[in-house]
């Protein structure tokens, strides 16, 4: 995985992230069970992920990562 600073804050942050829009069912997605979501976010974890693009219009997805 390739990583970039972002910013000037220092931090290094993965050249390829996680949209969590999906993660968070609803009208748009369906449904998607707790267990799915666990394991879409350890597969992008272990490949070096560490950036997850969320908010609060994603419907339920900022409950379904917490």
């Amino acid at each position: 995985m390739h990583y970039r600073r972002l910013g000037k804050t220092g931090l290094n942050v993965s050249a390829i992230g996680l949209g969590g829009w999906a993660l968070g069912g609803g009208y748009d997605w369906g449904t998607i069970c707790a267990q799915e979501v666990a394991q879409t976010v350890h597969a992008a974890l272990d490949s070096g992920i560490n950036i997850i693009d969320t908010a609060p219009i994603y419907g339920t997805s900022e409950d379904a990562l917490g």
